[in-house]
């Protein structure tokens, strides 16, 4: 099927952008990691169980080629069994006895899903596509956002900007601080997200290894459960129905979802600096702005981030609201959510891959950014009423409100002409006049003073 014809954007006009998301969170990728854990454990079965002793390392690397060497064709015979199970899992059961018998390994086929409930598989399969999709994909693209607001900072750290608190001009800020705080709260976020637990399900039907109990009382099947997960990097849930709890994943999509949020803060504040005119965007020949006004350049990188990460949001909100949920021991309702695991984090990846591009394409208007300090004066007001406190001045703060809000521009001159009027030494006076916009920015953040 062309992208074209693709009902959802995430593959069809974003394809290019989302395409490495695919071995992840494809139906076929899907099918992959449910075969690769029914093969994980049953060759770890073969560790504990006599029925499997005599399994020759040679018989034991033909299995695990099952998976390991999974093809398109091998996912399209396992949705061709589905069709007859209408069940996905013992399709899968169902493949992969095939595979034995096909191998001359049919002798060991009904130890293939011993013991074992769908969600034994889809609990520990879909975490681990989860925790290689965000370790491959997301975490690299978003070390890379971190590094590419890193290298801003630096660059524009002593460049002074004016500062807008409810949109007014305020105390003087620089431009490189400003990025400064988007990397760090992106970085705080990414460095709990790599700490963050994979949770697994697996033990049986209802959570309690009832039927490898009764079959091999004297095996330590929790400890066996917990050996298996704890190889794929994940952590096993110890008391569960069917189903995992979803409670650490939930918790891992909040986190994805607040990284989108600060994106979102991230892109609209660019789009801000843009319509303000201290942002230029390099222009790309052939590219065209509007259908209808030939002059203009939009910001539409940071546009189409935005609105990515709202849709990533909402999706991730669902899940850590949905998954926690079931009717006792379990219900099918979360089946269906997981399979779109895939499409928020295809939209988070989209957002953070537009961000890039956008922050990519930006530079300083030099002229206009020094023209609004010229032309804001009135900011240094915060600056005289607090040295004029440390005076002991009556009324600093009152007497600088007057001042400054009369209704019309203060000028340098206007601010002068107060602090002359001041009954202050004159050493103040000089060391007041000398408080302008453009040094009036602070300390800024590891940077000695």
């Amino acid at each position: 099927m062309h992208k074209l014809q693709n009902i959802s954007p995430v593959d069809g006009r974003y394809q290019k952008q989302t395409s490495p998301l695919r071995k992840f969170f494809s139906e076929e990728a899907l099918i992959r990691y449910r075969v690769y854990m029914e093969i994980q454990y049953l060759l770890n079965l073969a560790d504990i169980i006599p029925q499997l002793k005599n399994l020759s390392e040679a018989s034991k690397k033909q299995i695990l080629g099952i998976a390991t060497a999974f093809t398109h064709e091998d996912a399209r015979r396992v949705k061709e069994i589905e069709k007859e199970t209408n069940h996905d899992i013992k399709a899968v059961e169902y493949f992969i006895k095939e595979k034995f018998d096909a191998q001359g390994l049919g002798q060991y086929k009904e130890w293939v899903h011993f013991g074992l409930t769908s969600q034994d598989i889809n609990n520990t399969a879909v975490p681990l596509s989860i925790k290689e999709a965000l370790e491959q994909v997301i975490i690299p693209a978003l070390e890379e956002l971190v590094d590419q607001l890193k290298d801003l900072s630096e660059k524009w750290l002593d460049t002074p900007m004016l500062a807008r608190t409810h949109g007014q001009p305020a105390s003087p800020t620089t431009v490189g601080k400003e990025f400064m705080v988007f990397r760090e709260r992106i970085q705080n976020q990414l460095e709990d997200l790599k700490k963050m637990p994979y949770p697994a399900k697996f033990g049986g039907a209802t959570g309690n290894f009832n039927a490898h109990h009764v079959t091999f009382p004297d095996i330590d099947w929790p400890a066996f459960a917990d050996k298996l997960v704890n190889k794929l990097g994940l952590v096993r849930s110890q008391t569960t129905t069917q189903i995992d709890h979803y409670d650490r994943l939930a918790a891992l999509f909040d986190c994805l979802k607040r990284i989108c949020t600060i994106m979102i803060d991230l892109d609209r504040d660019c789009w801000s600096y843009i319509s303000m005119d201290y942002f230029k965007q390099k222009i790309k020949s052939g590219e065209v702005g509007s259908s209808a006004m030939p002059h203009k350049v939009n910001p539409i990188d940071f546009e189409n981030a935005e609105g990515n990460a709202g849709l990533a949001i909402a999706l991730f909100e669902h899940l850590s609201a949905k998954l926690p949920v079931s009717r006792l021991q379990r219900d099918l309702s979360d089946s269906t959510v997981l399979r779109n695991i895939g499409v928020p984090v295809s939209h988070m990846l989209i957002t953070i891959k537009a961000t890039i591009k956008g922050l990519g394409k930006i530079s300083l208007h030099d002229n206009k950014i020094i023209q609004d300090l010229e032309d804001n004066m009135v900011v240094v007001a915060e600056a005289i009423q607090s040295i004029l406190r440390s005076l002991g001045h009556p009324n600093p703060y009152e007497a600088l409100k007057d001042l400054t809000r009369k209704g019309k521009a203060i000028s340098k001159e206007d601010i002068h002409h107060f602090i002359d009027g001041l009954d202050i030494p004159g050493k103040e006076k000089t060391r007041l006049k000398q408080i302008t916009p453009f040094n009036y920015t602070g300390i800024m953040p590891g940077k000695k003073q």
